[in-house]
């Protein structure tokens, strides 16, 4: 790119470290996060309840697990998807 031309992304560009890209991606999408947390809350869960299961068998415990986790994940999305469009299609003023 010449130096006469401006870029296009001077904002992403700005953007060089890490964590002010992570910063401005949860921002951008809050529930990503959440689902993201909520994930490794109901894994981490999971393993330590795997020691205090009882009679269930492991393969039937850890499919409650994996259950439990995508579902978290794919509630936080929908709401992420819900806020989104609210967001986009109730709040933002008419033009």
């Amino acid at each position: 790119m010449s130096p006469s031309q401006e870029s296009v992304f001077t904002e992403y560009e700005t953007d060089t470290s890490q964590t002010s890209k992570l910063i401005r991606k949860f921002k951008e999408t809050p529930f990503v996060p959440i689902g993201m947390a909520g994930f490794a809350a109901v894994v981490g869960y999971g393993l330590y309840k795997l020691k205090h299961r009882g009679d269930t068998k492991m393969s039937l415990h850890l499919i409650h697990m994996r259950v439990a986790a995508q579902g978290f994940v794919v509630g936080a999305l929908t709401c992420g998807v819900l806020y989104s469009m609210f967001r986009d299609y109730m709040v933002k003023p008419k033009e």
